[in-house]
């Protein structure tokens, strides 16, 4: 039998998952509903918390829960494809990779504005104005 993490604060604790994001994940499915004891208490398997440190690990890549939902069906129906997880995987670089040329050119008009204003105390501000411009 698997060793067993008594609670959900020490699978947080163990983890670095907020005991409140766990009960969402097991609320959205992306994490099992636990065992419980003979007194009702959850019970958290070492499955468990790989799972979770999977989930943690998706999350902070950007990966959105749909994406992590499809990445677990793979695992959960064991149809792990290789061909499948690089398309999920690529599909997900391809949408950071747009947001990064967003963010850029976001940078770069608001460079290009903020160059023209003194950040004096007047009352116009071509920062304002420029934003103001259809």
């Amino acid at each position: 039998m698997a060793h067993k993490i008594q609670t959900r604060g020490v699978l947080a604790k163990r983890s670095g998952v907020n005991a409140e994001t766990i009960r969402y994940y097991e609320k959205v499915a992306l994490l099992h509903q636990p065992d419980r004891s003979a007194g009702g208490h959850r019970i958290y398997s070492e499955e468990d918390y790989r799972r979770l440190c999977f989930v943690r690990r998706c999350r902070e890549m950007g990966f959105s829960l749909d994406e992590i939902r499809s990445l677990l069906s793979l695992v959960d129906g064991e149809q792990v494809s290789c061909e499948r997880v690089k398309s999920i995987a690529d599909d997900h670089l391809r949408d950071i990779q747009i947001k990064i040329a967003d963010l850029q050119r976001m940078e770069q008009t608001l460079k290009s504005i903020s160059i023209n204003c003194s950040g004096e105390n007047v009352p116009e501000c071509p920062i304002i104005d420029a934003l103001q411009t259809p």
